[in-house]
C-alpha cells in the first residue's frame, strides 16, 4: 500500500495504524477527522477509509456531525475483543488472579475461565510476563465468605441510578427485618464490603454488611443524590461507624508515633485516629470477633499499647507465641 502525500513513514503499516486508531477511539471522547490524522500522521481522507475498515471488521464506529461532531465507538453494542496495550493486559491478568480468592462469592471460576482466555490470546511476550506472575505470587484465601457477585452488581446500578431498594437485612443482633433504602456507594473494607445507604424507614444513614443483605429488590424509582452528613466521603463514614460500634468487639489503643506516621501504617478500615500529642494517638476500632481484632492489631507496624477490652489480650498472646515457637523451631502451647 503506497502512502499518500503528507503522511509520516510510521503510518504505512496500515495494521499497526487500524490498532492505533481503535485505541485511541476506546477513549470516551469524541474525536474529529482532523485530530485523529494529525496523531497517526496521516490524511483526513485515510482516517475515513480507516474508519470504514473498521466498520467492515465489526466495530460500531460512530460519526456526528457539526462543528463538534466526530468519531466515537458507541456504548452498549456488542464488541470485537478489546485492544490492550502491554500494561492493561498484564493488569488485567493480575486483578483476575486475585479476582479468584477475592472477598466475593461466586466469582472464583469464573475468574480462572476469564484468565485462561486472556493467556490465550496474549502476544507470546506478554504470555511469559502473567506466567512468571503465576508461578512467583500466591495470594491469601479470605478466611470468610463474601457477599455474592450478582448482589453487589446489583447494588451498585442502584448507587449509579440513584435508585431505591428494598431487601431483608439481618443485623449481628435482632431479627431480620425488610428496609427501604437509598444506596450511596459500596465500600470494601479488609475482608468486608459495606453499603452506604439512607434508610428510609429510619430517616438517616446506615452502613449495611452486604453479606447479610438478602432478597434484594429493585423497585425503579430514581430519587436525587443525598450528600452524607458534613460532607464526608462513603469510605470515611464507613471507617467512622466501624469505629463507633455497633461492632461485636470493640477495642482501643495507644499508638506510639505521630498521628502523620500512623494514618501511613494504619488502614482506615480498621478504624479511626485521634491525635493525643505530638509523639501519640488513639485508635478506635470496632470489628465482628476479638480473633479478627488480634490479627488485624498484630499485623500493624507501629508499637502500640493495648487499653482495652482485656478480652483481646488473650489472642494477641496467643499470636505472639506461635510467631516466638515458629522462630525458635518448637511446637506452641496451644492452651
Amino acid at each position: 500500500m503506497r502512502a499518500e502525500p503528507g503522511e509520516t513513514r510510521g503510518a504505512r503499516d496500515p495494521a499497526a495504524r487500524l490498532l492505533q486508531l481503535l485505541s485511541l477511539l476506546q477513549r470516551p471522547r469524541d474525536w474529529t477527522g482532523a485530530e485523529l490524522a494529525e496523531r497517526l500522521g496521516v490524511t483526513a481522507r485515510t482516517i475515513r477509509r480507516d474508519i470504514d475498515h473498521l466498520r467492515e471488521l465489526g466495530y460500531p464506529v460512530q460519526a456526528t456531525q457539526g462543528n463538534v461532531g466526530g468519531y466515537r465507538l458507541s456504548a452498549g453494542t456488542a464488541m470485537p475483543p478489546l485492544l490492550l496495550d502491554d500494561d492493561e493486559a498484564v493488569a488485567i491478568a493480575i486483578g483476575l488472579r486475585a479476582a479468584a480468592v477475592a472477598a466475593v462469592s461466586g466469582i472464583e471460576d469464573t475468574s480462572l475461565r476469564a484468565l485462561a482466555k486472556l493467556e490465550q490470546v496474549l502476544p507470546s511476550r506478554l504470555r511469559r510476563r502473567v506466567s512468571h506472575l503465576a508461578k512467583a505470587a500466591t495470594f491469601l484465601p479470605q478466611p470468610v465468605q463474601g457477599p455474592e457477585a450478582e448482589l453487589l452488581a446489583a447494588l451498585a446500578a442502584a448507587c449509579v441510578a440513584h435508585e431505591k431498594v428494598r431487601s431483608s437485612y439481618a443485623p449481628s443482633r435482632g431479627a431480620s427485618s425488610r428496609r427501604l433504602a437509598e444506596p450511596k456507594q459500596l465500600v470494601a473494607a479488609g475482608r468486608r464490603w459495606y453499603l452506604v445507604a439512607y434508610d428510609l424507614d429510619r430517616a438517616d444513614w446506615r452502613t449495611f454488611r452486604v453479606d447479610r443483605i438478602d432478597a434484594l429488590h429493585r423497585t425503579g424509582a430514581r430519587v436525587p443524590e443525598r450528600e452524607l452528613p458534613g460532607g464526608q466521603d462513603a469510605a470515611a463514614y464507613v471507617a467512622d461507624a466501624l469505629a463507633a460500634g455497633p461492632g461485636n468487639c470493640r477495642a482501643e489503643l495507644i499508638i506510639h508515633a505521630p498521628i502523620e506516621r500512623a494514618a501511613e501504617g494504619v488502614p482506615a478500615s480498621l478504624g479511626v485516629l485521634e491525635q493525643l500529642d505530638a509523639h501519640r494517638c488513639r485508635l478506635r476500632t470496632a470489628v465482628d470477633s476479638p480473633e479478627y481484632l488480634a490479627f488485624r492489631i498484630a499485623s500493624l507496624r507501629l508499637d502500640y499499647t493495648l487499653v482495652g477490652p482485656p478480652e483481646i489480650a488473650p489472642h494477641l498472646r496467643r499470636i505472639a507465641q506461635r510467631a516466638l515457637a515458629a522462630v525458635q523451631g518448637q511446637t506452641p502451647d496451644d492452651g
